[in-house]
């Protein structure tokens, strides 16, 4: 059968960007569906706004710490307005990019929601379209609690539209986006209230982290209300009050909430079952090849929930184009997959944690850490610390994680991501001479 291309994308985002622009690199005939702006969650309402927030947040306190090193105090003022606007405009050259690189690549670009009509056949408004091999790339998307009045609350899509920045905020959630957003806020000038189910933040991450990480977020002036939710949200004269539950019950009076208390899938539209593709816990089921169950479709990036990281999906997205446009079998290990949490302390991870660590390997793991103030912060006056750690297993000597909390700790893990993903042992660490004064050089001194 003739079918109208060789494959057909479903989504515009990094995975679904990397796979057609790769595959049409191999000759085959590729388009590709998109409803929004093109660049998918990370360039268009994630990690390139968000790290743009996250660099605007970081300014104030570059004013205070000046002062320590013989600066005049700086009286200054930050502008909501302008910085939405300014980011805002980022995002939509970003958009326009994407869209030049797939012309470049000669991939036809299709706007509005694609569905299925059967296993081959998909509908673009009142276009039918054939493929011979199809691959969904939708990504995912916020979702808030069942509570009532929760729809006074906004999710992460909408924090870089607020026409207004909030006096006060609050945050439900733990997360990485809910702690990367309460530092956000913070840093910008908003009274921050952040509201978790337990005691401490970024369940899944290791233990140093995730005290270390919130032990700096209250210095710098955030709030908690710990094992405790939101059972009720109403609209009054003073903003939004939020009911509590839990261990502090006590009324919350806020002028905007933040729902970040998951994502999941974006899967509403596609009409999956007119293709006959098997969902798992609300995800695209599919093997170690991005493969669903038919045998012609793939599924990559978030709608799969695997390791939901926009670096995870490129991976996949190219892995695929590579196995079945390249003939390059191919296909993405999830193991040791280095990621960040840029809070105010910043914080990287790669590989295990203690926690997960012990449970396989027993006895036999020993950790070793450090928790120190780094010497930028020497003359400033301010209380910050940085912590580094490692975890390995003395049997083989091997590092199976490496952790930090501090400046600059995403840009540091990344390095040392290699050197982990290669297998390097503790001796290596330790043979490696470090570079003097950094924080980095605390990894190969450690003892």
């Amino acid at each position: 059968m003739a079918y109208d291309y060789d494959l057909f994308v479903i989504g515009a985002g990094s995975g679904g960007l990397a796979a057609s622009k790769r595959a049409a690199s191999y000759g085959a005939k590729v388009a590709i569906a998109e409803h929004d702006l093109v660049g998918g969650t990370c360039v268009i309402r994630g990690c390139v706004p968000k790290k743009l927030m996250v660099y605007a947040s970081r300014f104030s306190h570059l004013y205070q710490d000046a002062v320590g090193y013989g600066w005049s105090p700086v009286e200054s003022s930050f502008d909501w307005q302008k910085l939405i606007k300014v980011v805002n405009q980022e995002v939509k050259r970003l958009s326009q990019l994407h869209i030049s690189f797939l012309e470049k690549n000669q991939v036809e670009l299709i706007e509005g929601y694609a569905k299925f009509v059967d296993p081959h056949t998909l509908e673009v408004g009142d276009r039918k379209i054939t493929a011979d091999k199809i691959l969904i790339a939708v990504g995912g998307h916020p979702v808030k609690p069942d509570v009532p009045g929760v729809e006074h609350g906004i999710t992460s899509r909408e924090m870089f539209n607020l026409e207004k920045q909030p006096k006060r905020m609050a945050v439900w959630g733990g997360g990485y986006i809910a702690v990367e957003f309460a530092g956000i806020m913070n840093g910008l000038g908003t009274e921050v209230t952040q509201i978790i189910r337990r005691d401490l933040i970024l369940r899944g991450f290791d233990q140093d982290i995730r005290s270390n990480i919130q032990e700096g977020m209250i210095k710098h002036g955030i709030q908690f209300r710990i094992n405790s939710s939101i059972e009720k949200i109403e609209k009054v004269e003073g903003g939004l009050k939020l009911t509590l539950t839990g261990e502090n019950s006590e009324p919350l009076i806020v002028d905007t909430l933040l729902c970040a208390t998951g994502r999941v899938p974006n899967l509403s539209g596609l009409v999956l079952e007119n293709a006959g593709i098997e969902t798992e816990n609300g995800a695209i089921k599919v093997s170690v090849d991005s493969r669903t169950n038919q045998s012609h479709i793939y599924a990559v990036g978030d709608c799969t929930d695997r390791i939901n990281l926009t670096p995870v999906a490129i991976a996949e997205g190219r892995a695929f184009a590579d196995t079945e446009f390249g003939r390059k079998p191919s296909y993405v290990s999830h193991n040791n997959i280095a990621s960040a949490v840029f809070s105010d302390p910043e914080a990287a991870t790669i590989g295990m944690t203690e926690a997960e660590a012990r449970e396989k390997f027993g006895d036999s793991v020993k950790c070793y850490s450090a928790r120190f103030k780094p010497m930028y912060h020497s003359l400033t006056g301010a209380d910050e610390k940085v912590m580094v750690k490692l975890i390995v297993e003395q049997n083989t000597d091997k590092v199976l994680g490496a952790h930090m909390v501090g400046k600059d700790a995403a840009e540091l893990i990344q390095g040392i991501a290699v050197a982990v993903t290669m297998g390097a042992t503790k001796k290596d660490f330790d043979d490696t001479m470090g570079i003097h004064p950094t924080s980095g050089e605390e990894f190969v001194t450690l003892r």
